[in-house]
């Protein structure tokens, strides 16, 4: 056989040279990590098929004796071969063993786990392989005529009951075929060549997908084992998950980190990443200085109304308390409205109430010439259903929403958030209570995931003090700073439970090749 050996830097490096050498259909015989690299042992295909056939079981051979032949994808027969080569290459194991008594009779590591999985999934097939031809040899029994038994015996022994034409026998893959009956027996009709190929086109993207998700796993699998032994990298892949990032994010980011870099450096190199893919507001002054018709939208309790307080406050501070129009659509809370008009109050600033879009549509038009119109909207849930008929009561052209979302929040939580708002056009996103949140990291990752323009900073009550411009730089210090312990901290051990699922795709740093 015309095995090949491939030493790279990595892994992903190392499977692209055995794909250049063996074409996509190359099969991975083995791999692991050297001195001198990563290095995989990989083959083609066909080479493969003919030493299946050569290493055919003496079980398998019986059971196509008796059963007629099917064809048989290339890409089964390879997988056959791959199975039969890794059983011959790993130790023997008992066939009633467990998982655990395996793991500690192999000794295995990650790079080995590949060939234990084949070895058993081959194990189990002879062993339904050879639990079968017994049945098989059995049904096929009673087409013989049966010798001449004595009268007495004959008149004791109960009648075997008649081979029927529907018996079948299950084979693997979920292949079934007719038993052995009567010669007398009629035939059994064969299924539609239709049929057979779309069972055929099944199997195989079914083992399409298993391939897909075995490679993304031990891909993850093998750069987790290389960045443990990065001292550098292990230290910062530690702070992204303690700091509340998630693994997505932190692979990311580590992965085009450039290996020449030392521990300052690196530090550097992740803070000026992070910054550069955080999207905030470039224009200078505030949202007054941009003027318009602003609706804010959020989950119950993320400070809606006092932000509308901060944006009204600043708004009549540089250009009058007459530039302002403050419209209130909270007609679910108790004393939502009475809220805004005590702000107003304070400010000069006349509150309006509006209970459906004509209502509504009357208020601007009156408040048309005010520089600044803040529309405060009612508090509903990331999973209630009456969002769409908030937005469908803000489709007004000239009203742009900034969706107010609490900086403390899980960063499920404000996966869901963006989720349930992934259909509005948004203006931006104002990070509230971000004085009150014990880690930045969950709110700054999804603004990194998302890709969504974040407009300003609340972090407190006081109006109109409590609010900051954002800076992209300063946000991502404080995210990444340390807090002091927590007991939802991971140690270094844990580090692997939190990358060994595989990570959502769809997002790439900007600014940040691979190293």
């Amino acid at each position: 056989m015309n095995a090949q050996r491939f030493v790279a830097p990595n892994s992903r490096e190392a499977m692209a040279l055995a794909r250049a050498a063996f074409g996509d259909h190359a099969v991975i015989l083995s791999s692991r990590s050297t001195d001198a690299g990563f290095e995989v042992v990989a083959t083609s295909e066909e080479q493969l098929s003919a030493i299946a056939t050569q290493v055919a079981t003496p079980a398998a051979q019986a059971s196509r004796a008796t059963l007629p032949e099917t064809p048989t994808p290339r890409s089964a027969r390879a997988t056959v071969g791959l199975q039969q080569r890794a059983a011959a290459q790993l130790p023997p194991v008992s066939p009633d063993s467990t998982v655990a008594q395996d793991s500690e009779t192999l000794a295995m590591s990650t790079l080995s786990f590949q060939e234990y999985v084949r070895e058993r999934m081959l194990r189990k097939r002879r062993e339904a392989l050879q639990g079968r031809a017994p049945e098989s040899a059995g049904a096929a029994r009673p087409a013989v005529p049966p010798r001449a038994a004595p009268a007495s015996t004959a008149a004791r022994a109960p009648a075997a009951p008649a081979p029927r034409d529907d018996d079948a026998m299950v084979l693997p893959f979920g292949r079934s075929a007719p038993a052995a009956s009567a010669p007398q027996a009629a035939a059994t009709p064969r299924r539609a060549p239709a049929d057979d190929a779309a069972r055929a086109s099944r199997l195989e993207a079914q083992l399409a997908a298993m391939q897909a998700m075995m490679e993304e796993r031990f891909q993850t699998l093998a750069w987790l084992g290389q960045s443990r032994l990065n001292p550098i990298q292990s230290t910062l892949m530690l702070k992204f998950i303690r700091a509340g990032y998630s693994p997505t994010v932190a692979r990311a980011v580590l992965e085009r980190l450039p290996a020449h870099l030392g521990a300052a450096d690196a530090w550097r190199w992740t803070l000026e990443v992070l910054a550069r893919n955080l999207r905030v507001a470039r224009e200078p002054g505030h949202l007054c200085d941009e003027g318009g018709v602003f609706a804010l939208i959020g989950s119950t309790g993320v400070g809606k109304t006092t932000t509308a307080a901060k944006l009204a406050a600043q708004c009549v501070k540089a250009y009058g308390a007459n530039s302002v129009g403050l419209i209130s659509l909270d007609t679910y809370r108790v004393a939502g409205y009475e809220q805004l008009r005590a702000y107003g109050r304070m400010l000069g600033v006349v509150a309006h109430q509006a209970h459906d879009r004509a209502a509504l549509q009357d208020l601007l038009e009156l408040l048309a010439n005010k520089r600044m119109v803040i529309i405060d909207t009612a508090g509903l849930g990331q999973k209630d259903p009456r969002i769409q008929d908030t937005m469908a009561l803000l489709q007004a052209p000239q009203i742009r929403k900034l969706l107010v979302v609490n900086a403390g929040s899980h960063g499920d939580t404000l996966d869901d958030v963006f989720q349930a708002y992934r259909d509005t056009p948004l203006h931006g996103v104002i990070l509230s209570k971000v004085d009150e949140a014990a880690k930045l990291g969950p709110a700054v990752d999804a603004l990194i995931r998302h890709q969504v323009v974040l407009r300003g900073l609340t972090t407190g009550q006081r109006v109109p003090e409590d609010w900051q411009r954002p800076d992209a730089a300063a946000l991502v210090r404080l995210s990444m700073g340390g807090r002091g312990k927590s007991a939802f901290d991971p140690t270094s051990a844990e580090l692997p439970f939190f990358f060994t699922d595989p990570v959502q795709s769809g997002w790439q740093p900007e600014g940040a090749a691979h190293a």
